[in-house]
């Protein structure tokens, strides 16, 4: 029998750690596999949406806060990185570099969560939630313009007005009832709001459903750190380290294409 059959961390059911690790990564990979299922389906809807209606979801994307995404975007690729340096250090047996590693990617996880919520609190201050709070912004930039006991702005005094009271309406309010100025319901260039808001869904699920796996996997390298500080994590056992790595890179990855997606379709407008 070989040493590695020996191995403290060998489970019973295995022949070697070679085996084990064969089927850890191939359970790993499996689950995986149902992840992109599972997120190929929604962005195949938004894909089919986006092309339906391109020009609501281009005003709707230009008044995220691409800033915030960038940001989050370096968090993300380094956290990558960092996550990539603690394999190496498990192989090696540094359980120092290990649980710094590991801990810098938790601390950039979180950094990238705190960032998203800032995100959503200025979201929800601006009104940019579907439903309600959506419909009644829009419906008060409205009458502003068409008042109902008085006669219409015209399109240049309705200009005028949301310059001289940028803090009585929101931005994206004000550009979308000057956008619609003048235009019937079947006009093409008509921005409708509910399909500015059907995006807003898209945007709000997929982020959201992303963050809650961003959750999940600051919560399972937090497991490593107090498996390694407990040294339970030799050399011949990285491939714990591995696993919890391919769904961090998955994440990752997953974000990579939810930041063009949702934040960059709108780029090329001006407001």
């Amino acid at each position: 029998m070989s040493a590695s059959t020996h191995s403290s961390v060998l489970k019973h059911h295995f022949e070697d750690l070679g085996q084990q690790h064969a089927c850890e990564r191939l359970g790993i990979w499996m689950f995986l596999a149902t992840e992109v299922l599972f997120f190929g389906g929604i962005f195949g809807a938004y894909t089919v949406y986006r092309l339906w209606y391109p020009h609501e979801f281009e005003l709707a994307s230009s008044h995220l806060n691409r800033t915030i995404a960038t940001v989050n975007t370096v968090f993300l690729i380094t956290s990558s990185l960092t996550m990539t340096l603690a394999i190496r250090a498990a192989k090696l047996g540094d359980r120092s570099s290990l649980i710094r590693n590991l801990l810098i990617t938790a601390a950039l996880g979180t950094a990238f969560m705190v960032m998203k919520g800032f995100e959503y609190s200025a979201d929800l201050h601006e009104r940019y939630v579907p439903g309600r709070m959506f419909q009644g912004e829009y419906e008060a930039a409205l009458r502003a313009v068409f008042p109902t006991d008085g006669p219409a702005l015209t399109k240049e005094q309705a200009e005028e007005y949301f310059k001289a009271h940028p803090d009585e309406h929101q931005k994206w309010a004000a550009e979308l009832v000057l956008q619609n100025y003048g235009k019937s319901l079947n006009d093409p260039t008509y921005r409708d709001p509910g399909r500015v808001q059907l995006f807003l869904c898209f945007y709000y699920i997929m982020t959201g459903i992303h963050g809650l796996h961003i959750i999940i996997g600051i919560g399972c390298i937090l497991w490593l750190v107090w498996e390694a500080w407990r040294g339970t994590i030799p050399p011949e056992n990285y491939s714990t380290v591995e696993v919890v790595s391919l769904y961090w890179h998955l994440v990752d990855a997953i974000w990579l294409f939810l930041m063009p997606l949702l934040y960059l379709a709108g780029s090329g407008m001006h407001h």
